[in-house]
């Protein structure tokens, strides 16, 4: 008989605990965490990002995913609320980021006030100085940014999945958000 009750509570805890994750809050949770522990498939997302920066080198390279990086583990995030319909759900998250957005504008200006450091022999825009500048100032940052953003799911084979993330809200995200 206790073997039977034994089997009883293992089977209910291992399915309970697919139940248990399988909820759009959960989902989000999960969509954060990703970024909080560096997950492959966020760092594969931030590789192709890097790889796709033409005006970087390598040493660039580097830096901006370090940054990113480090920008990622410090993300924290406070689920707000979580409403399902059926076989979709919206999921209220606010999140705290560095705010690269200041830093962003005003290399932009100090660039347009300032253009004759940035520039090679030539005469042109030189990105490997212009690059290192921005890199150091971002690096800079410790302001941070609280953001709310609403994040969709929808129901597909009775699992809850993540839809795709606009743009906005991939910037807030990364602190790269122009407000």
């Amino acid at each position: 008989m206790k073997k039977w009750i034994a089997l009883f509570c293992l089977l209910f805890l291992v399915v309970g605990c697919d139940d248990l994750t399988n909820t759009p809050k959960k989902q989000a949770e999960t969509f954060f965490n990703n970024y909080q522990t560096l997950d492959k498939e966020v760092l594969k997302d931030l590789d192709n990002v890097v790889a796709e920066e033409i005006n970087f080198n390598t040493e660039q390279r580097d830096k901006y995913r370090n940054l990113m990086k480090k920008h990622y583990q410090a993300l924290t995030y406070e689920i707000k609320d979580s409403e399902e319909n059926g076989d979709k759900a919206i999921v209220t998250v606010e999140i705290e980021v560095y705010d690269y957005s200041k830093t962003i504008v005003e290399n932009s200006i100090y660039l347009e006030n300032n253009r004759n450091e940035f520039l090679d022999s030539n005469g042109n825009l030189d990105y490997i100085k212009y690059n290192d500048y921005r890199l150091e100032q971002l690096s800079k940052v410790k302001d941070k940014v609280k953001y709310t953003i609403t994040l969709n799911l929808t129901k597909k084979n009775k699992k809850w999945v993540l839809d795709e993330v606009d743009e906005i809200t991939l910037d807030k995200i990364h602190g790269m958000y122009i407000y």
